[in-house]
């Protein structure tokens, strides 16, 4: 082998190298999200609403599903601020759902993002960092006590000891028929915009059978 082939063959390992342990300490730093985010693969769940109180970005003290949940279509994400990988990813394919529904979002459509880190996302914090992502009304993004938050991430199936460790999901559901579907990993915007037309379309055909049965109704 000639001197230049050498060399070429020890820079190429070298940057390798580099690369390999780059990876490895991105690994390090978001265990859990780079060997779930892949692929994204939905299933079947069923969730509960702590009653506590949150704050949205705006400052406003809400209540998830008394004020955000209920009769409404819901597309919502766990997210924290200070994440320089996953958590752009999932607000961003969040952005274009919101893109995708159009006027939807804030009448028939609820958006909900949570912050998974409470003691640093305070109300301002996530205002700023909404503004990245977020194109007009009907997306909501939550923080609160450190409490408030864990209760509500475990009645959501969510909570995670540490926070650096969460895997990325996204939940759709419908808070009056209580159907939600878990995305886990990062998923097509577009794949949940027809999960959303789905429960949408659901509903229409519910009140629909609704109706005709009270016009037989003696």
């Amino acid at each position: 082998m000639n001197r230049f082939a050498h060399r070429g063959l020890l820079t190429f390992c070298l940057l390798a190298v580099g690369i390999g342990q780059a990876l490895a300490h991105s690994a390090d730093e978001h265990a859990g999200h780079d060997m779930q985010a892949r692929s994204a693969t939905p299933e079947s769940t069923q969730v509960k609403f702590a009653d506590v109180a949150l704050v949205d970005q705006n400052g406003k003290t809400v209540r998830l599903e008394k004020d955000l949940v209920s009769n409404k279509i819901v597309v919502m994400s766990f997210i924290y601020t200070s994440c320089t990988t996953v958590c752009p990813v999932v607000s961003s394919i969040m952005g274009k759902v919101q893109k995708q529904l159009g006027a939807r979002v804030g009448t028939e459509v609820q958006l909900v993002s949570i912050s998974i880190d409470p003691q640093r996302d305070d109300a301002k914090r996530l205002n700023d960092y909404a503004r990245t992502f977020q194109n007009g009304p009907g997306w909501s993004w939550l923080t609160g006590t450190t409490q408030s938050v864990n209760e509500t991430l475990k009645g959501l199936g969510s909570f995670s000891g540490d926070f650096k460790n969460h895997a990325p999901l996204i939940l759709v559901g419908d808070g009056n028929s209580r159907h939600w579907t878990r995305f886990y990993g990062f998923t097509d915007p577009a794949v949940l915009s027809r999960e959303v037309e789905k429960l949408s379309g659901q509903r229409n055909v519910h009140a629909k059978h609704t109706a005709v049965a009270m016009e037989n109704q003696p």
